[in-house]
């Protein structure tokens, strides 16, 4: 059962959520953002939970004017983790996120990193961070972070939805 704190917590981040798009789109007209699968020598996924969005997300952010889609995913590494981007990033697929606006896609990577995670992030828009494996996901898993994940495992075609 959620608390009246978690509900309130949710509604605010929602509307965050709702306004930050919203800024984005008038300041780019098509969004664009990077995701970074990243795994453990074990094979468990790097799995994020923002401060402003609901759910466990790949990490990841928006690619500014003027930022090339790779620098964007090593920056949104190394803010939301610490872990800094190992060579060159294997392209995984770009997905249109309906689910965010009839404008927005995301690009998704392959990543090998150095470092190792903290278990208490440093960054404000992250909640919570934690390697999991594929059979046990953390309850609210964005269902586009659950496909990115099944094709990778399971070597299946990715789709072009999010």
């Amino acid at each position: 059962m959620t608390s009246q704190t978690e509900q309130k917590r949710s509604f605010f981040g929602k509307l965050f959520s709702r306004a930050l798009h919203s800024y984005f789109l008038m300041r780019r007209g098509l969004t664009l953002g990077v995701r970074a699968i990243v795994r453990s020598e074990d094979g468990k996924f790097l799995l994020v939970r923002h401060t402003y969005t609901p759910g466990w997300h790949l990490p990841g952010g928006g690619v500014e004017k003027g930022e090339t889609a790779v620098a964007a995913l090593e920056n949104e590494l190394l803010q939301e983790t610490g872990l800094q981007l190992e060579g060159e990033p294997l392209f995984h697929g770009v997905f249109h996120n309906n689910g965010v606006s009839r404008r927005d896609h995301v690009l998704v990577y392959v990543c090998n990193v150095n470092g190792s995670v903290s278990s208490k992030s440093t960054s404000v828009e992250i909640a919570e961070i934690g390697y999991f494996d594929f059979n046990d996901l953390p309850e609210g898993t964005d269902p586009g972070t659950i496909r990115r994940m099944r094709e990778v495992v399971e070597g299946a075609e990715p789709r072009l939805e999010w």
